[in-house]
């Protein structure tokens, strides 16, 4: 019999980059183990080529990669979710939707590259730091023996993540 397939959605508020680099990330660390998606609260409607960049360099896919919203993934014919990390602070205060199914939920913040300001290789090493962040945490998370573990214990380690190197200060959870 099959192993069970999780699905993860990433939120911030813009989806134009952390949230988009975490569904990318995921879909290459938890191939066959985990669907990956990614939405914002307030889509900007364009990814950031910073993000792209940084993604192809590392040779993560980028195929299908879009900003959109997070209501998406509220409809009933979406995806359930499984689990469900808010990358920003932003998103992370906001009411979000019911999500079906009632996904475990943690919050993963890491500091927007995006708002960097300056040269390009500052604004690409910011990108870069945020990508580690997110791929740090992400490799943990797939290490996650989540099958054997019971739900308090799962949530106290996706809660434990998102306190990891990197963490930004808001420590809002999901409702």
């Amino acid at each position: 019999m099959a192993d069970r397939v999780y699905n993860v959605l990433f939120l911030c508020t813009g989806n134009t980059a952390r949230s988009i680099m975490a569904e990318s990330i995921l879909r290459k660390l938890g191939a066959g183990r985990f669907n990956a998606f990614s939405a914002g609260s307030q889509p900007k409607g364009v990814v950031n080529p910073i993000a792209i960049e940084v993604l192809a360099d590392g040779e993560y896919p980028v195929e299908g990669l879009r900003s959109k919203s997070w209501e998406e993934f509220a409809r009933p014919d979406a995806p359930v979710m499984d689990f469900v990390f808010t990358v920003c602070d932003d998103a992370a205060s906001e009411a979000c939707p019911v999500w079906p199914g009632q996904p475990m939920t943690a919050h993963w913040g890491i500091e927007d590259p995006a708002a960097v300001e300056g040269i390009a290789i500052e604004k690409k090493r910011a990108f870069v730091q945020a990508f580690k962040y997110l791929k740090n945490r992400i490799a943990v998370f797939t290490a996650l023996p989540i099958r054997s573990l019971d739900p308090l214990a799962i949530g106290s380690k996706i809660r434990d993540i998102g306190r990891m190197e990197g963490a930004t200060g808001h420590r809002a959870e999901l409702a």
